[in-house]
């Protein structure tokens, strides 16, 4: 089969498309034909060696993936063969075939289609946990949300409307504001024109946001850490601006907010059970309209670099996908 390899820590333009071997099903593992894949910013960043975890080279990137069961492997009682699935891979997803745990496998049916249903894992997956396990958003309360135009930012954005918050997006440009607003937004902020911290005071006449969902580290998060309100919720969900910030901690204590850290991969290990209600949800969410997956662009498999470049260049307006 072809799949997109990482032979070495590198920039994302050594990646290589390769013949590699065919996986096998072994016992409690299903082998799915991948019909789509999700392209996120931490792919870019694990095959750099710049991420959390340095997996042994070489290896596949990609970690959501929709497709069809192809083989089952022994002492998989519930998934079949031809069910059409949505897959948490951590790592393999940008091939034509890869083995997955049967408990990281979700079937869908015919509800999503499977270029939007491999889009809705990660992002929402981790705007979901984020907002739930982590941030505990109550209804009422007001969430900020940073890189509001990109596939985990939009995610955010209708999920906090979902949970009843009021939501104040954070982009770069006034066109991805408009994708912000069209995605439930209430209010929307141009940082590059308008100063985010002294706009959100006025915005909350002082008071500040009860939950910000960070995506871009840098000056973003020190304004939004000078904006919290007062028992808020900090979440830390990446680094798209380039710079991890040092947080000055005394503005936590003074200031009486939580800084909080979302690691959605670390999530789904650790915590299988709520994982895979949070999956059901999301699914229920989509088929009744409250969440939709926005398809930015599709690259075909073999253009990978292109599609991980238009995420990591953050011109992207909703979620990259790539097709064997």
């Amino acid at each position: 089969m072809k799949a997109i390899v990482c032979n070495e820590f590198a920039p994302v333009s050594a990646l290589k498309y390769e013949d590699v071997p065919n996986p096998v099903a072994k016992a409690g593992m299903v082998v799915v034909d991948v019909q789509a894949a999700g392209v996120n910013f931490p792919d870019s960043l694990l095959v750099q060696g710049l991420y959390q975890m340095k997996p042994e080279v070489p290896f596949i990137p990609g970690s959501e993936i929709a497709g069809v069961i192809s083989e089952v492997g022994a002492d998989v009682p519930h998934l079949q063969v031809g069910m059409k699935v949505i897959g948490i891979t951590n790592l393999g997803g940008y091939a034509e075939k890869v083995a997955i745990p049967m408990n990281q496998v979700m079937p869908i049916g015919d509800a999503i289609p499977l270029d939007e249903a491999a889009g809705l894992a990660t992002a929402h997956a981790t705007a979901h946990h984020a907002l739930k396990q982590r941030a505990q958003l109550q209804e009422g309360e007001t969430l900020l949300v940073t890189g509001a135009a990109g596939g985990t930012g939009l995610a955010a954005v209708q999920i906090g409307k979902i949970m009843g918050a009021k939501v104040i997006a954070v982009c770069s440009s006034d066109e991805k504001c408009q994708v912000a607003k069209d995605n439930g937004a209430d209010i929307t902020i141009n940082y590059s024109r308008d100063d985010l911290k002294d706009t959100v005071k006025s915005l909350t006449k002082g008071k500040g946001v009860d939950v910000v969902y960070e995506c871009v580290g840098g000056d973003t998060f020190h304004a939004c850490s000078r904006v919290m309100a007062w028992a808020g919720r900090l979440l830390v969900i990446g680094f798209a601006g380039g710079e991890i910030p040092k947080f000055p901690v005394n503005l936590s204590l003074v200031k009486g907010f939580s800084v909080v850290g979302v690691f959605w991969g670390s999530f789904t290990q650790h915590q299988p059970k709520d994982f895979m209600a949070n999956m059901k949800e999301l699914v229920t969410w989509y088929a009744q309209g409250k969440v939709k997956v926005v398809v930015d662009q599709s690259f075909a498999l073999k253009d990978a670099v292109e599609g991980i470049d238009k995420v990591t260049s953050r011109s992207v307006k909703g979620k990259v996908i790539l097709k064997p």
